[in-house]
């Protein structure tokens, strides 16, 4: 298989759904919605859809809500557009919000690089005053 096959298609399932969406859906309870990625698991059979959504908790949830009654049919709208064996099943969530975002990137770099939250002294080492 294609090593780039799981991006290709997850770009494309991207683009789809934003389309879908933002221009062709008609609920009310859906809000302002972007897509953000859609992750794909390496058999490609589940698809996590992840959503840019408004600040307002209430319309986040009804978003949600409204998105996760209509993924039968947003998966039937892709199996016509997109030509793939297999459409994925799908499932949302909310992306993090921009603030957090940018600090989840940077709590994550220092994870793998295996620094302390305390710059100043580091756990192996000791301090002098002890």
């Amino acid at each position: 298989m294609d090593p780039h096959r799981g991006e290709r298609v997850s770009e494309t399932l991207k683009e789809e759904l934003e389309e879908m969406i933002g221009y062709e859906m008609s609920d009310p309870r859906i809000g302002s919605v972007a897509v953000t990625e859609v992750l794909l698991s390496p058999d490609l059979k589940v698809a996590r859809v992840r959503l840019s959504l408004s600040e307002d908790p209430e319309e986040r949830k009804q978003t949600l809500q409204a998105l996760e009654g209509a993924r039968h049919y947003l998966r039937r709208q892709l199996a016509g557009r997109v030509q793939i064996y297999r459409i994925p099943d799908l499932h949302f969530e909310a992306d993090l919000p921009g603030e957090l975002a940018g600090r989840a990137k940077s709590l994550l770099q220092r994870v793998r690089k295996g620094r302390p939250r305390d710059e100043e002294n580091p756990p192996h080492e000791k301090n002098p005053a002890e």
